[in-house]
């Protein structure tokens, strides 16, 4: 599918080639597992993604093919977070419990594609919202200060191992 198609965009217009045009690669900077529901997540060097289970080791493993397989947030954004909440410090990736923390890597410029880590083949599926529990782990504010920064979700297309280091890259 061309790049916007699914934001009704004309494929052959400009505003499609700038959307489809390239990126400069990211890096990942953290990965997390949560080994049960509300338990704290523990933070990994590597790891392996697979297509039946997402990402090894974690509670949420979806279904295969799943939309949310995988959650990744900026690392930018965490530090945009703790400014709306007027922290002078970056919000914990362990506060928002997504899997994975790039840098370097626009995640809304990741919308619709395929891209890969290390050896994995993600795509992505949507933005990851914030969850109702924003508040109470972030205090008053918390959910509003997510909104439009919690990141993304994705599915698994091949499954390998990732290692903090690793590129993010738009799959050609």
């Amino acid at each position: 599918m061309a790049a916007g198609a699914k934001r009704g965009i004309n494929p052959d217009s400009p505003l499609a080639r700038l959307i489809a045009g390239p990126m400069r690669p990211g890096r990942l900077v953290w990965i997390g597992l949560r080994p049960a529901r509300r338990a704290a997540l523990v933070s990994v060097e590597r790891a392996q993604i697979t297509v039946e289970a997402g990402l090894v080791g974690d509670h949420y493993t979806g279904r295969p093919g799943g939309p949310r397989q995988v959650t990744l947030i900026q690392a930018e954004d965490l530090a945009a977070i703790a400014g709306f909440l007027g922290r002078d410090d970056p919000v914990s990736p362990f506060d928002l419990r997504r899997n994975l923390v790039v840098t370097g890597i626009n995640l809304l410029g990741l919308s619709d594609k395929r891209f890969r880590i290390g050896c994995a083949l993600l795509e992505a599926t949507g933005g990851c919202h914030p969850c109702s529990r924003m508040n109470e782990i972030l205090g008053e504010g918390g959910y509003n200060a997510v909104r439009g920064r919690g990141g993304l979700t994705a599915r698994v297309i091949e499954g390998g191992e990732i290692v903090v280091g690793d590129a993010v890259a738009v799959e050609g």
